[in-house]
């Protein structure tokens, strides 16, 4: 993985991905490891974050680097016509690896490969989000005690939903069956099915959420995003399709948990939050291992 960009989850095996979640878990028993003294990472988002940004840049201080970049593209070179190459060229002179997050798909394909330093992609448009699927890979393994042989229902946005999409390539790695619970107008795209089904692995569709609940180990919800539709009256449609309650959960598995890659609107009750399967702000924490030892194994240091 040394000096390699992550920019789909396809570019890790199933056994990389496993080394990632392993020094994940070294880095969650010590996080403060001065491994980047010297080092200076950029972190560039031209769309907005919260937790990816926030979780990448307390992986990065709490490893003794540094940080540069932007938190929106309304105040740099980018409002001025400067292209994504030129701004990836520059920021290069600057700093050891780059995170970058941008709205177009294929802009961090496009990123690595003009840059002369590895690139992060923490999300390009509704294609994928990698770091996102690893920590929601160390989450489950986390609570489940494995990644094998586990029923995943996905609820909400699974045609927009780039963290959708990194997670059910990744789970086709470790015999998964997979619920896909959504409008009849997000369904997950056919390019993403391939995958599931080019593993040998089963799926089932729902528009109801409460048949598939019972059967599930994992219940991953998601937003419907509202920035992803072209129409905004589609939205409206479907904006409120799925709310989960705490009632719902009723007839879950013991070892059930719920996870959201956040922000939640109103698809979580907030009442879900003191239930032990609610496991979503636990998920947010696990980024910060997760990034450590991604950073730690692109540039060579574990």
């Amino acid at each position: 993985m040394k000096d390699r960009s992550l920019v789909s989850i396809n570019d890790y095996s199933r056994e990389e991905i496993i080394k990632i979640l392993d020094i994940a878990a070294e880095f969650e028993q010590n996080t403060h490891q001065n491994l980047l003294k010297g080092r200076v990472i950029a972190s560039l988002f031209f769309e907005p974050s919260t937790r990816t940004r926030l979780s990448f840049e307390s992986a990065i201080q709490k490893m003794g680097g540094n940080v540069v970049g932007f938190s929106s593209s309304g105040t740099t070179s980018v409002q001025k016509g400067e292209s994504i190459k030129d701004t990836i060229l520059t920021v290069s002179n600057y700093s050891d690896l780059i995170v970058m997050r941008h709205s177009v798909e294929g802009s961090a394909r496009y990123a690595s490969e003009v840059s002369p330093v590895p690139i992060i992609n923490a999300g390009d448009g509704s294609n994928q989000h990698p770091t996102q699927c690893l920590l929601d890979l160390y989450s489950i393994r986390k609570t489940q005690g494995t990644l094998e042989n586990l029923e995943v229902t996905f609820v909400g946005d699974l045609k927009y939903g780039r963290t959708v999409h990194s997670l059910v390539i990744a789970l086709c790695h470790f015999n998964t069956k997979f619920h896909l619970v959504s409008p009849l107008e997000l369904k997950l795209p056919s390019a993403v099915k391939r995958h599931i089904k080019e593993a040998n692995l089963t799926y089932e569709q729902y528009t109801d959420f409460s048949e598939v609940i019972p059967k599930s180990d994992i219940i991953y919800m998601t937003r419907i995003q509202r920035e992803r539709f072209p129409d905004p009256l589609e939205y409206e449609k479907v904006k409120n399709a799925y709310i989960l309650d705490n009632k719902m959960l009723d007839n879950a598995k013991e070892n059930c948990r719920i996870l959201h890659p956040l922000p939640r609107v109103n698809e979580i009750n907030v009442d879900v939050d003191s239930n032990p399967k609610a496991y979503y702000f636990e998920q947010a924490l696990n980024g910060v291992y997760v990034r450590q030892a991604l950073i730690a194994s692109i540039l060579g240091l574990k």
